[in-house]
């Protein structure tokens, strides 16, 4: 499945951060919306419409903040060894993008450096969809509306989807300052005493918090469809009705939300049957994140829950 490209990650589970890498060696079109206002990104600008290069060689998902994005170093260390990139006349030169999200609070000070991108493009390969607290999710939490201590940790979201010869795949680290939706009831979230959901909208709509830049969830849809450059960044802004049906709140000054669309050009599908498809992916590639997890404590101070309820009534 998706032969075109390969999926590596390097995982630091001492400190609690990591990097996934998403290879298209010989190039896949590239588009790219971020939603959230506190983005720590790579090239994002050259993935624009009207910019002129249209393919990409890697998306680097890191965590780390903006350290993290010293990763996408080794990506293009690994790649010009492999003579991979766009032809610039002399020299190739590996069109490498990414996102970082925050995590450096998690376990200890740490970031994913060159190195630690060099051994996630090493440990690359095709079809590696597998979950975990691994990668770009080693030290990615969600529902921090309270700080660490009542956060719940999430895996490396995935979710995969073909139909006849269309191949599409969504790899997601989901480190949200809310939390994880599924039809309305919260997956993952705040919990009081009682152990019963606070609701991290309800908390911040009643203003009852002070917040940090300290979150963000960043994801790479993959696919084997024919797109253009627009059609990419299209599929890429679309992408984002998933965050906002599964993360509660998603989008917030305070995160920096992102999505990477990377499309190989094999098969025709039309572009509206993708924007039909991918919202759904990515919604349920974040609702994946945290299957089979615990929070890192399970509820939050009783002295802040009363605070809390004064708040909402």
């Amino acid at each position: 499945m998706l032969d075109k490209f390969k999926i590596g990650h390097y995982s630091d589970t001492e400190n609690g951060t990591g990097v996934t890498v998403i290879l298209a060696e010989d190039g896949a079109v590239g588009g790219v919306s971020v939603r959230g206002s506190s983005p720590a990104t790579r090239e994002t600008d050259l993935l624009k419409s009207e910019k002129t290069v249209e393919q990409v060689n890697a998306v680097v998902l890191s965590g780390g903040s903006a350290y993290g994005l010293e990763a996408s170093c080794g990506v293009m260390e690994y790649l010009t060894e492999n003579k991979k990139g766009y032809n610039a006349g002399k020299y190739n030169v590996p069109i490498v993008v990414g996102a970082s999200l925050y995590d450096l609070e998690y376990k200890n000070f740490a970031y994913p450096d060159k190195k630690a991108g060099y051994e996630a493009c090493k440990n690359a390969k095709v079809a590696n969809f597998e979950k975990g607290e691994i990668g770009v999710a080693t030290g990615a939490t969600v529902a921090k509306m309270l700080g660490m201590d009542s956060a719940v940790k999430t895996t490396l979201g995935i979710q995969t989807y073909v139909f006849n010869n269309l191949e599409v795949a969504v790899i997601v680290g989901v480190n949200a300052i809310g939390d994880i939706v599924k039809n309305g009831e919260i997956l993952a979230g705040l919990k009081g005493p009682d152990g019963s959901y606070l609701d991290s909208k309800r908390l911040l709509s009643a203003g009852g918090t002070s917040l940090k830049n300290s979150n963000t969830t960043i994801a790479c849809v993959i696919t084997n469809a024919r797109l253009t450059k627009v059609e990419a960044n299209i599929i890429a802004d679309i992408a984002h009705d998933g965050y906002a049906r599964a993360l509660s709140p998603a989008h917030t000054r305070f995160d920096g939300d992102a999505i990477f669309v990377m499309a190989s050009g094999e098969v025709d599908c039309g572009i509206n049957m993708l924007t039909a498809i991918v919202p759904d992916l990515v919604e349920k590639a974040v609702q994946s994140s945290v299957g089979n997890t615990e929070p890192i404590k399970a509820h939050v101070n009783p002295f802040v829950f009363k605070l809390f309820k004064k708040f909402i009534g």
